[in-house]
């Protein structure tokens, strides 16, 4: 396991009454995607803010590439980027002007933002669109470019907050490409979003934050392991609803929830292995018809869902 670039021990913050972090720890390899999780609320946010320096812990330390980020706070600027929800870049310059603009304020020469500028829009897709006013660009096209802006000056950390909020699936698709780019160049990425299959499609660990605390860890398929496969059962009757669930109940050891006025699912405990063939049969015993039984790996929705015990969107 790489050492970890991003470190975090017992992070406090309160704003008034209001505890944000009580305590987070956090741990980053380097060359890797860190997905963090997190309802409203939990303290993701406040997080990421103190480790990109634009906030001071209460208690507590954090550490990017072995600097401090409070006592070492222009060191640990050095080697970070970040873009935040939406893009920041200016809609009445080109692409190409974009990027030479922000190399300039990032205290390149003239002469080596004009080259970087021209690297990064060659590598990342848009160099036929560079010559554009920013104004015309999709949305897609945009967000890529204000992720290019974060690299002007390679960074070793890059914090992506929400990245593809409001994009079609070819936009996402974009930009969930590029992310991989960077990483496999070595740069770190920590990323937050509201969608779950883009933690599962992009994150090498996953950090569920809640009150405060992280309150689970592990990649995408660690974190599915600890709440067990899921059974799901269609009936061809739904006046069955009854008779399926008590079935359920007995093979599952746990109560099934009725997704659908024919539809039923249920979560199998961890380390618990139930065969097709033997859930049919006791469902035909019991006199229930099933249209459809299938077994399956839970999604990252339901894993947060069962961690946070909150009925609502990540965020």
């Amino acid at each position: 396991m790489p050492d970890p670039i991003v470190v975090a021990e017992g992070l406090h913050k309160s704003f008034g009454d209001t505890q944000a972090l009580r305590g987070l720890d956090l741990n980053v390899p380097r060359g890797t995607v860190c997905g963090v999780l997190g309802p409203n609320g939990a303290g993701k946010t406040t997080a990421v803010r103190i480790l990109a320096t634009l906030s001071d812990p209460d208690a507590g330390h954090a550490r990017i590439a072995g600097y401090d980020v409070v006592r070492e706070a222009g060191k640990v600027r050095e080697r970070i980027g970040l873009a935040g929800q939406y893009a920041a870049v200016d809609d009445k310059l080109t692409g190409r002007g974009n990027l030479r603009m922000f190399g300039r304020l990032s205290h390149l020469s003239r002469r080596e933002a004009h080259r970087r500028a021209d690297e990064l829009l060659d590598r990342f897709g848009l160099t036929d669109a560079a010559d554009r006013q920013v104004a015309g660009y999709s949305g897609g096209m945009r967000r890529r470019l204000d992720l290019i802006t974060c690299l002007i000056l390679r960074p070793q950390v890059l914090f992506l907050d929400e990245p593809t909020t409001g994009l079609d699936p070819r936009s996402r698709g974009e930009i969930w490409d590029s992310i991989r780019e960077l990483v496999a160049d070595g740069t770190t990425v920590l990323l937050t979003t509201q969608y779950l299959d883009e933690a599962d499609q992009l994150a090498d660990d996953i950090a569920v934050v809640d009150h405060g605390q992280v309150i689970a860890n592990g990649t995408p398929d660690e974190l599915k392991a600890t709440i067990g496969d899921r059974l799901d059962v269609t009936l061809e009757d739904p006046a069955a609803l009854p008779a399926a669930m008590t079935v359920l109940n007995t093979l599952a050891g746990a109560d099934p929830t009725a997704t659908d006025t024919d539809r039923l699912s249920v979560a199998l405990p961890g380390g618990r292995r139930l065969r097709l063939a033997d859930i049919v049969r006791e469902l035909d015993r019991a006199g229930v018809a099933a249209a459809d039984v299938s077994l399956r790996r839970p999604t990252l929705d339901e894993v947060f869902l069962r961690l946070t015990d909150r009925e609502e969107t990540v965020r």
